[in-house]
């Protein structure tokens, strides 16, 4: 095979090795990095995506002859630490990627990188807290406490203390505790309709509320509730759950990812043998289910059927209309809208169905849609930790200045964490003040002029 018949073929991943010793071994580790940095160093298409190429760039360029093995190989950890995994360079960007006989898998050596230093001790405690979204989760739903620690969060004494201890920005948006949480405010299961067993679009969805809706943000998934409803599909709210493990993935901490794995597959895998659909309102939940947990557990044969049942809810909403079973009796403008296509729905391969659905929706109503396929920065914990919230800001700027390029009505991303990240970008670069800051769903739900649910 020649190297342009090898670039020619869809890119495959390989699963990831990460339970024998090999993979822990630092030395082993760091020549492959010397390996993909000086394929990367060579090439150079991947510059734009993120923080962490033109800061390998910089090394090699400050070396006395300009190439990789010059780079002090303790500076390498300066190139880890500014990837956020997004999957980006993998999916979009480099044509070194397997079947390509140079296999380089950027974001999987940088996750190597990531496992060994957890393993090491070298993750601070704050680092660690903020990715145990069920942990300081629990708080949520708590009369007074929930009040009294969203009004302590917007001070700025206590923005200090959470940047000194925590190693969070004073100036990040940081999401507010619910005041009830989505698994207690929606109904277990929708009202019944005719179930089409062994069948999963059409059929009935199991819905994995995520931290983020369960803890903070309850409205996205009492819309999604709205619109199966509204659609007559049964749906489930998932009888119980953990954190799906992207932001332990993100730190490294694999064995806290296979914790949470025990945790939701064999529950999950029930769903998917009884023929549920399940959706996850949250992109990086379904992309760990689809992706990274099988590629993790590659063979655990609950984690694929898991994988294969796993929807994005437009992706499934787009495949009922394909069938001829979604409503179109949309009733409600939206106006002028821009959204944001979020990276972890970008690398999933489904296509910009959020995107489609605002389109058919604009056939009866009217949307004027300006769609940015850009990263905003945010990128889970990245966008709010002390160091790098500054980079977060930078990175997203092309993206806040061309959301507000038309003077919307309405901002969106399916990425709620990267909605209002661009929502503060937006806010600092004094652009397009009167947007309003919608997620997807909601938009949905508001087209189909549903009243917001009083739960």
């Amino acid at each position: 095979m020649t190297l342009r018949e090898g670039n020619l073929e869809a890119p495959t991943r390989h699963p990831i090795e990460w339970r024998g010793a090999e993979y822990h071994d630092e030395a082993k580790a760091l020549a492959e990095m010397e390996r993909v940095f000086d394929i990367c160093h060579g090439c150079r298409r991947c510059v734009s995506l993120c923080q962490s190429f033109p800061t390998l760039f910089d090394l090699v360029d400050a070396t006395a002859d300009g190439e990789v093995h010059g780079v002090d190989k303790r500076d390498y950890a300066k190139v880890v630490e500014q990837c956020y995994l997004c999957d980006l360079c993998y999916m979009t960007k480099c044509p070194y990627v397997p079947p390509h006989p140079w296999n380089v898998d950027f974001p999987h050596v940088m996750l190597r990188a990531k496992a060994i230093r957890y393993r090491a001790g070298k993750v601070e405690t704050g680092a660690k807290l903020l990715a145990s979204t069920d942990v300081h989760g629990q708080l949520a739903g708590i009369p007074i406490v929930v009040q009294a620690v969203n009004a302590a969060n917007r001070t700025k004494p206590v923005r200090k203390v959470l940047e000194a201890a925590l190693d969070v920005h004073r100036d990040a948006w940081l999401p507010p505790l619910a005041s009830k949480r989505f698994r207690r405010a929606a109904p277990k299961r929708g009202r019944a309709t005719k179930v089409v067993d062994g069948e999963r679009s059409p059929g009935k969805v199991a819905i994995f509320s995520t931290c983020l809706v369960n803890y903070n943000e309850p409205g996205i998934g009492l819309d999604l509730v709205a619109v199966l409803e509204h659609n007559e599909i049964p749906y489930e709210v998932v009888e119980k759950e953990s954190c799906c493990g992207m932001p332990k993935l993100e730190l490294g901490d694999l064995d806290g990812v296979a914790r949470l794995k025990e945790s939701n597959i064999p529950v999950l895998a029930r769903y998917a043998r009884e023929g549920f659909a399940i959706l996850a309102a949250i992109p990086s939940c379904t992309l760990m289910f689809k992706q990274e947990l099988p590629l993790l557990f590659a063979d655990d044969a609950d984690v694929k059927l898991v994988q294969e049942a796993m929807f994005d809810p437009f992706e499934y909403l787009i495949a009922r209309f394909r069938d001829g079973l979604l409503k179109t009796d949309f009733k409600q403008s939206l106006g002028k809208v821009s959204y944001h296509v979020p990276c972890h729905g970008r690398v999933q391969k489904i296509g910009r169905k959020t995107e489609e659905m605002l389109k058919l929706i604009g056939k009866t109503v009217t949307v004027e849609l300006t769609t940015v396929e850009r990263c905003s920065g945010h990128a889970g914990t990245y966008g709010v930790k002390t160091k790098t919230h500054p980079v977060a800001m930078k990175i997203g700027r092309p993206v806040f200045r061309a959301m507000a390029a038309p003077v919307p009505d309405v901002i969106s991303s399916d990425c709620a964490l990267a909605g209002h990240h661009i929502a503060q970008g937006m806010a600092n670069e004094g652009v397009a003040d009167g947007a309003q800051l919608h997620h997807p769903l909601s938009l949905l739900r508001r087209a189909y002029g549903l009243e917001q649910d009083p739960r």
